[in-house]
């Protein structure tokens, strides 16, 4: 068995983010306490838009922990031999349901802040402001913290080839600081000219952003899960280098996956009358390197 040891290779294509781990643990206290903080405050100071950004907290706080054990326990199986393709879609998983958690928050805040709109409360606005605007520093630190840095994983800085576990725990804080800012907006118009709808108002508005938001993500993490990367640039560069080939060559099957965050598996099967070894079109796809797995089948034509 030992002389076919260099065929063998690893299929650990990505072993966690320890840069991001690091941050969203901090995230991840942070938001629980100003959770806490908000969700007391709209109670004690009847502000829906207060409690709405607290309730909307609470999933954040949810979601980064989410985020977190799926970094923990990408590199904890990273080498487990179950794990096919690696670890990798744990943190994907984790950001398809961070956004659906999104879904569920910005239905919440609709239906509440309709209720609120038609059977208003009074507002203690001076201390519900004063909350919020300690929640929106709380989240924009949070952002700062969240925010994706490629150069830190790899050379490619593409948008869709970053961090989608960080990219979830990120649009979560970010959405969070939307609606804080949404709060003080209307708490401050309410406490100035009486305009107490626009604190429910501004509810409905958050949670209309938030379900967009929400539908980016769930789009961009689903497409991974379920494996439709055909529209990836790298698909047509691996038509071309086949196609660069000095004799006929045809493509009959075609499968490219993700693997890892700028990192693609790819099936090829081939059809032509050269006598030609699959190494040949390996060495043509190499210089792609974000092509970690590539197998090769050949089907002569005679």
């Amino acid at each position: 068995m030992n002389r076919h040891k260099n065929w063998k290779h690893s299929h650990v294509f990505d072993e966690g983010n320890a840069y991001a781990e690091r941050r969203t643990r901090w995230a991840v206290i942070l938001t629980l306490v100003m959770m806490l903080a908000e969700i007391a405050g709209g109670y004690l100071f009847n502000s829906m838009a207060l409690l709405a950004d607290g309730w909307h907290m609470s999933t954040h706080a949810l979601a980064l922990g989410m985020a977190l054990l799926a970094y923990m326990l990408a590199r904890k199986f990273s080498a487990d031999p179950r794990f096919t393709f690696g670890t990798w879609k744990m943190e994907v998983l984790a950001g398809y349901t961070s956004a659906l958690l999104l879904v569920v928050v910005a239905a919440l805040m609709f239906y509440e802040s309709v209720v609120r709109l038609f059977d208003p409360v009074s507002i203690r606005y001076g201390q519900a402001i004063a909350v919020a605007a300690v929640g929106l520093l709380v989240n924009l630190l949070c952002a700062f913290w969240l925010k994706d840095r490629p150069s830190h994983d790899h050379a490619h800085g593409e948008h869709h080839h970053r961090d989608m576990n960080l990219r979830s725990a990120y649009i979560h804080v970010l959405t969070d600081a939307a609606t804080s800012v949404l709060a003080i907006v209307a708490l401050i118009a309410g406490l100035l000219w009486g305009a107490a709808w626009l604190d429910p108002a501004m509810g409905i508005v958050g949670a209309v952003l938030i379900m967009i938001w929400a539908y980016s993500l769930v789009r961009d993490t689903g497409k991974v899960l379920l494996d439709a990367e055909m529209q990836a640039p790298v698909v047509l560069e691996i038509t071309q280098a086949v196609q660069s080939a000095p004799f006929d060559v045809d493509i009959t099957d075609l499968h490219v996956w993700r693997v890892g965050r700028n990192k693609y598996a790819c099936i090829l099967g081939l059809a032509t009358s050269d006598d030609v070894s699959p190494d040949y079109f390996r060495q043509l796809l190499a210089i792609h390197e974000e092509l970690v797995h590539v197998t090769v089948e050949i089907n002569r034509i005679d």
